[in-house]
């Protein structure tokens, strides 16, 4: 048993079945709910250690709850897997944007699906459990290794878990070109299918929340066709 619980929120009973049957034998400790708003009552209860989330749901639509988690003080660290039948791109974006960690579309095979569980899971524990490792920087922008914090001007940036490790890997690799391919299979950790627009919505975020646009601050360089980095 590995102890960590999942939460399922879903509205097809037979997929939460499913998930929950899997789950459990992989060693997880699975609840479940069928509407948006008892989902998040179950997670600010239990705060599960990684949360599946579809977005067609009653009473709260799943990306409602899932801007209600990123805006929770504890919560808002909780890797998120969102799964749905909205499979097109603007609707993975908005997911994306939104905070989900992951993106799965129905239909999905159980071991694409353990693929990503365990993915976000790895990259959630090895940055939680990280041991010290000094102080990375760049600017007024500091991040701190050992106490999983980022700061600007002294101020405290609230990043999602794939944010701290985009702007950890860009600055552990100053002045190196990353390309979009290259982010995506360091940070997601397995084989996206080439959707590097992914990339692109996460370095915009980060942009906005590091970058100080009023004194021209780029602290991200794109590099046209290649990719980023930070010199």
């Amino acid at each position: 048993m590995n102890n960590q619980k999942v939460l399922v929120i879903d509205d097809e009973k037979h997929i939460v079945e499913l998930l929950r049957f899997n789950l459990e034998t992989d060693g997880y400790e699975v609840d479940f709910s069928y509407d948006g708003f008892d989902g998040f009552i179950k997670a600010k209860e239990n705060r599960p250690d990684l949360i599946l989330l579809d977005w067609m749901l009653p009473n709260i639509s799943g990306i409602e709850v899932l801007k209600k988690i990123r805006e929770d003080k504890d919560l808002k660290e909780v890797p998120v897997i969102m799964i749905t039948a909205k499979n097109m791109e603007n609707d993975k974006v908005e997911g994306l944007d939104v905070g989900a960690d992951d993106y799965i579309t129905k239909p999905f095979s159980l071991k694409e699906l353990r693929a990503r569980i365990n993915s976000v899971m790895r990259r959630y524990h090895n940055t939680a459990d990280q041991v010290d490792q000094g102080v990375l920087s760049i600017g007024n922008v500091v991040l701190d290794l050992n106490k999983h914090l980022v700061t600007k001007a002294g101020e405290k940036v609230d990043l999602t878990l794939k944010e701290f490790d985009l702007l950890k890997l860009l600055l552990q690799n100053k002045g190196k070109v990353m390309s979009r391919n290259e982010l995506l299979d360091k940070i997601w950790g397995y084989e996206y299918y080439g959707e590097t627009r992914t990339v692109d919505v996460h370095i915009r975020y980060l942009r906005k929340k590091i970058e100080d646009e009023s004194k021209a601050e780029k602290y991200i360089e794109t590099i046209r066709g290649l990719g980023y980095k930070i010199d």
